[in-house]
């Protein structure tokens, strides 16, 4: 039987013990099954499918239609560690403890004690950065903000490098692409959002470089206007949602180039990436956005998920899984990243 320790906000758990209504058939969908205790076992089994496959040094290799490889780089780790706290059982004695403190190790294993550079690339060292953000303060681990410190340290010089103000796969490169720019930006949100010492001007900075990058048909480039896509829009529509700049016509521009592409942001491929995003993109657009999203990606996470209680995709099942449970983590509001 699966231990459940509830930490979540006192609204969610109640939906949990109340029958399905007219009102939870609206927000989850026309058919009845989609209600936060069924949404809630997806996401259990798919947190027992990463914890099931990941190895005592906290790397994974998960069974998928594709090789597993990334499932061993700190990037992918930190996505696995925070579905597992943004579900919101006790990260120190709750039944993903173990899983929740390998990983972490991994990373900071994989950091660099000097520079405080995790991995091989700006990718990896932005989600893991993210994760080692979220952990700090609710796990049991001294190590954490000396950590988390120097990584968001690195992230701040590495923009003072570019010309862009922005970021690219290596912490010494002298331009930016908003792909490997969007997974810095939200590691240093959730950096600030923990207490550390991030500036607005590093933010706009940042964000001078996402506008720069949009066309008028408010889809967002790779490195600069034209040519924009669902996935790399999604991220940019969050960025400015963090940065709380909802109101703006840069987010508004980008989220009606998102709406226009689809399920798939359409760009298949990187699907799961751009579910990543997205969800939380269509949670800052509105209520009414975000029920209409929340409903159909249940939906499709449904009738997607592996009897084992993964998902398959491009990148390996770790990713994959990771994404999205995280692209459901908002129904539970438990981290401050998730936060309207």
């Amino acid at each position: 039987m699966y231990p459940v320790i509830r930490l979540v906000p006192i609204l969610v758990a109640a939906l949990f013990m109340v029958a399905p209504s007219a009102s939870s058939a609206d927000i989850f969908g026309d058919r009845q099954e989609f209600i936060p205790r069924e949404l809630d076992a997806m996401y259990v089994k798919g947190l027992l499918f990463l914890v099931k496959h990941q190895s005592e040094d906290g790397t994974f290799n998960a069974p998928g239609s594709r090789s597993d490889h990334y499932g061993k780089q700190p990037g992918v780790v930190g996505l696995a560690v925070v579905a597992m706290l943004a579900h919101g059982d006790d990260p120190n004695r709750g039944p993903f403890a173990e899983a929740i403190r390998r990983g972490l190790n991994m990373i900071l294993k994989n950091q660099n004690k000097s520079t405080g550079y995790i991995g091989s690339s700006m990718y990896n060292h932005g989600f893991a950065t993210l994760a080692l953000a979220e952990a700090y303060g609710q796990v049991n681990d001294k190590r954490l903000g000396v950590a988390l410190k120097k990584s968001t340290d690195l992230i701040l010089n590495a923009q003072k490098r570019s010309r862009m103000s922005a970021w690219r796969y290596s912490p010494e490169s002298s331009d930016g692409d908003t792909t490997v720019s969007g997974a810095q930006l939200v590691a240093l949100f959730a950096a600030r959002n923990a207490g550390l010492g991030v500036s607005q001007k590093s933010i706009d900075d940042a964000l001078k470089f996402f506008i720069a990058c949009q066309g008028a048909d408010g889809g967002i480039g790779y490195t600069s206007a034209g040519s924009g896509n669902g996935p790399r829009t999604a991220i940019g529509a969050l960025m400015f949602a963090l940065a709380k700049r909802k109101e703006s016509r840069q987010f508004k521009n980008a989220m009606e180039f998102v709406r226009g592409k689809g399920a798939d942001g359409g760009y298949s491929h990187y699907y799961h990436y751009f579910l990543y995003y997205a969800s939380q993109a269509y949670f800052h657009a509105g209520p009414q956005d975000w029920r209409d999203w929340n409903a159909e990606n249940i939906k499709r996470l449904k009738e997607t998920q592996m009897e084992n209680g993964g998902w398959s995709g491009n990148f390996g099942a770790s990713f994959s899984t990771a994404s999205c449970l995280l692209s459901m983590a908002l129904n539970y509001r438990y981290l401050p990243i998730y936060e309207r």
